[in-house]
């Protein structure tokens, strides 16, 4: 039986026994899976140096369908992507990035949610050190969009009613998004001045500039969107890609 080859990138791996590898992939034509890289560990290893956490490649894989785990064969490496494990703002958006794609992404092909995971990386790699930060937000966003939860912003989340724009907007992570005045009554929300909704928007948009943030913007929407994350996605699951990212804890304070 010939191996199925997809586009895949490396989001996790753990070690097997003395010399192989177990990989966790987000794959553009299988969804997510994870696989056991046999030998994998040693000196002389046909996979080498590819399976490194965010390298991005060609996976050969034998799949049976009555197990979870599945056999790697190879891993063609297309991209490193060495200039994000070597920078640690870079890296932890990065990984973040992957955790929620692992986490998140169905175990069905979900071609949209690896291309932009593989785009992110690309430009989370190049990108001037001073736009990192931003544009980590911004591909969070836009992935949990992809993968069909984007936060409602001009409507409504629970009724619908209209959210006016150039207005303060009550953020209710729980509930999906901005609040009317009528369903917020009486709920703990976040409220977003005008500058701070805009801002949103616009990190949630695909094509709007990216905004500039100081440091304590930065750090509230990181707040907010883990919030949302967790109270829609992680369903209190522990996410440690994600607590690295918020916390920043490479940064004095």
């Amino acid at each position: 039986m010939a191996p199925i080859t997809t586009p895949a990138i490396i989001v996790g791996s753990l070690r097997y026994g003395d010399t192989s590898k177990i990989v966790r992939m987000v794959t553009r034509d299988l969804g997510v899976r994870s696989a056991l890289a046999k030998g994998a560990l040693r000196p002389r290893s046909r996979f080498g140096a590819s399976l490194q956490l965010l390298s991005e490649g060609v996976a050969h894989l034998y799949l049976k369908d009555s197990r979870d785990l599945q056999t790697l064969s190879a891993f063609d490496l297309t991209q490193l992507h060495a200039g994000l494990t070597g920078d640690l703002p870079r890296f932890a958006a990065a990984t973040a990035m992957g955790e929620v794609a692992w986490r998140f992404s169905p175990a069905e092909p979900h071609p949209d949610s690896y291309d932009l995971l593989s785009g992110a990386l690309s430009m989370l790699e190049s990108a001037p050190g001073e736009a990192v930060e931003v544009l980590g937000l911004r591909m969070l966003w836009r992935l949990v969009s992809v993968l069909g939860f984007a936060p409602a912003l001009d409507r409504c989340a629970r009724d619908g009613t209209p959210l006016p724009g150039g207005e303060p907007l009550r953020f209710h992570a729980a509930e999906g998004g901005g609040l009317c005045a009528r369903c917020s009554d009486g709920h703990e929300v976040t409220l977003l001045s005008p500058a701070d909704r805009t801002d949103l928007e616009t990190l949630v948009s695909a094509r709007a500039d990216l905004p500039t943030l100081d440091d304590r913007h930065a750090a509230s929407h990181r707040r907010l969107f883990a919030r949302f994350l967790r109270y829609h996605l992680a369903e209190g699951a522990a996410m440690p890609g994600i607590a690295f990212w918020e916390d920043r804890p490479w940064v004095s304070r």
